[in-house]
């Protein structure tokens, strides 16, 4: 298991390789919080959130990511592992983000579908 400081080294290196341009209007930046947070949808406690991209209130537009999530659904992968789930993450969020700029809602759609099957699956 990483501590939160080795993947917010992680999350730095990522983001560092990342076009200046993925940045524009994300003026709250990337926070990486400690907890795990557990999505609201989840039948059996068994999804967790591993980032969110919000964009509006106080704070702007920013993306989140969830220390505790990270560690509580891939904790005991390699570290090269989960920095290749952080980069995937972190892609998928800048997703949400440029879409928001440019007023799409393809990837949200993508994201309830998943949670369609998800709750089919469980059905079963």
């Amino acid at each position: 298991m990483i501590s939160i400081d080795e993947m917010e080294d992680m999350l730095n290196e990522i983001v560092e390789r990342f076009p200046e341009g993925l940045f524009k209007d994300l003026n709250g930046g990337i926070l990486l919080l400690p907890q795990k947070k557990e999505n609201e949808q989840s039948l059996d406690r068994d999804l967790f959130i591993l980032g969110e991209y919000h964009r509006g209130g106080p704070m702007g537009r920013y993306i989140t990511i969830y220390y505790g999530s990270f560690m509580k659904v891939y904790g005991n992968m390699s570290r090269s592992g989960i920095k290749k789930r952080l980069k995937d993450t972190l892609k998928h969020e800048f997703v949400h983000h440029l879409e928001s700029l440019a007023g799409e809602r393809d990837l949200e759609i993508e994201d309830r579908e998943f949670m369609e099957k998800y709750f089919e699956g469980k059905r079963k």
